[in-house]
């Protein structure tokens, strides 16, 4: 077992604290820093840095990075749902470490849609409605995970279908 233990320290996020989720970090007591590319290759990371080495995966809705030392995790309801995430995590990097004879290492992180190719299918108005400034914007968001194209609520279906189409191979499809 790689992983044995960690403490917790849940919050409210700094830059918009009347958010109503929460953020976790789990600072772990081990170095775990070996097993992420085992981990990245059997939970298929989203975004995967070598130096300084953390994984990114996007999952329910929610951010999770998994560094040497510590696991940060966004948009939790409340503390019990940091504590399964986390005891998960736990069992997902204990496990890939165990099999780490039978994975091959990922030092990849997932293919990215292209933020012109959104911007492409987007109505360019800039009328705000979506709540963020620009169209732009909007479709960074979108290429993130962030946003939907159904949070546009000038685009038309027929893009908006062509959007999902576009953004399926990317798991961003929603």
């Amino acid at each position: 077992m790689l992983l044995r233990s960690y403490t917790k320290e849940i919050f409210r996020p700094e830059c918009n604290p009347s958010f109503q989720s929460l953020h976790c970090i789990a600072h772990l007591d081990q170095d775990v820093a070996e097993a992420l590319p085992y981990l990245n290759a059997t939970l298929g990371g989203f975004d995967y840095l070598k130096d300084p080495p953390a994984v990114t995966f996007r999952v329910h809705g929610k951010i999770i990075t998994v560094h040497p030392r510590e696991i940060a995790v966004n948009a939790l309801r409340d503390e019990e749902e940091a504590d399964k995430i986390l005891e998960w995590l736990k069992r997902e990097i204990n496990d890939a470490w165990g099999n780490r004879d039978k994975i091959r290492p990922s030092y990849d992180g997932a293919p990215k849609p292209k933020i012109l190719e959104i911007l492409k299918l987007l109505p360019k108005t800039n009328c705000g409605e979506c709540g963020k400034p620009t169209c732009m914007v909007f479709a960074v968001k979108i290429a993130e995970g962030a946003k939907a194209p159904e949070d546009c609520p000038r685009v038309s279906s027929e893009k908006k279908d062509e959007l999902s189409k576009y953004l399926s191979p990317f798991g961003l499809d929603q």
